[in-house]
């Protein structure tokens, strides 16, 4: 498998920020870290040998970026309004600096999958859902589609604005549903031990609220909130879906 580091100094974060890649060919699928990870958390937990066979085979080509919620939302000793700002530094970080390095990686025409899971599965969603004109879609992992459940307690226009439970419902605007509507959405979650699979209804029902089309696949109750259930559904879903 062909494996690649490339790094740059980000101006939207103000620091390094590398990313690995892994293939050649496929549709590019951007992997957002759980929590505190960092780029290379899901080749550690042997999500990419699971990959191995699609990557392989040139159905997928893999993209995995640091995250930064250490110095956001997982930071108790940052302001909360700060949070919020460092958190759409990080959107612009993938919008205007990730996304194009992809496109320059594969091609303009390449679909832009995005995928994370736990709160890397929150921050793949909103990233799609924020700019339905560069992302096709999405593959959400035991996600819970709520933000205030990460922010203790605190709430403001830029929490509403990067929780999709919150600003979905009160979409209008025809033309920025539709972009919403013509991407690929997958949430996908377990029943086991320290799973939501009410949120995932919670946020399915409100995609069906706007016509905003989805899978929604709720698995049993001995899938678990843990690596082993997302080294099973990732590959899954690249490989039936894509």
């Amino acid at each position: 498998m062909h494996r690649e580091i490339t790094s740059w100094y980000s101006p939207a974060l103000n620091k390094d920020m590398p990313i690995v890649t892994y293939g050649t060919y496929g549709f590019a699928l951007l992997l957002i870290p759980t929590a505190a990870a960092d780029y290379l958390e899901y080749e550690r937990f042997q999500m990419m040998e699971h990959m191995s066979p699609l990557i392989n085979e040139g159905k997928v080509k893999v993209f995995s970026i640091n995250s930064i919620n250490t110095e956001s939302w997982l930071n108790n000793e940052m302001e909360p309004s700060h949070k919020a700002i460092r958190h759409n530094q990080f959107n612009e970080y993938v919008f205007n600096e990730v996304i194009p390095f992809i496109k320059n990686s594969t091609s303009y025409d390449t679909p832009i999958i995005t995928s994370g899971a736990s709160f890397g599965a929150l921050h793949a969603m909103n990233l799609f859902l924020k700019r339905p004109d560069l992302i096709n879609g999405v593959i959400s992992m035991s996600g819970v589609y709520d933000l205030t459940e990460y922010t203790k307690g605190f709430y403001d226009e830029q929490v509403y604005y990067n929780s999709p439970i919150h600003y979905i419902p009160n979409l209008t605007d025809h033309y920025l549903l539709e972009q919403k509507r013509r991407g690929k959405i997958i949430i996908a979650t377990g029943s086991g031990d320290y799973e939501d699979p009410e949120a995932n209804r919670r946020f399915s029902g409100v995609l069906h609220s706007k016509s905003i089309p989805h899978e929604l696949e709720i698995w049993g109750e001995d899938i678990k909130h843990d690596w082993p259930t997302w080294r099973k559904m990732l590959p899954h879903f690249v490989g039936s879906r894509f």
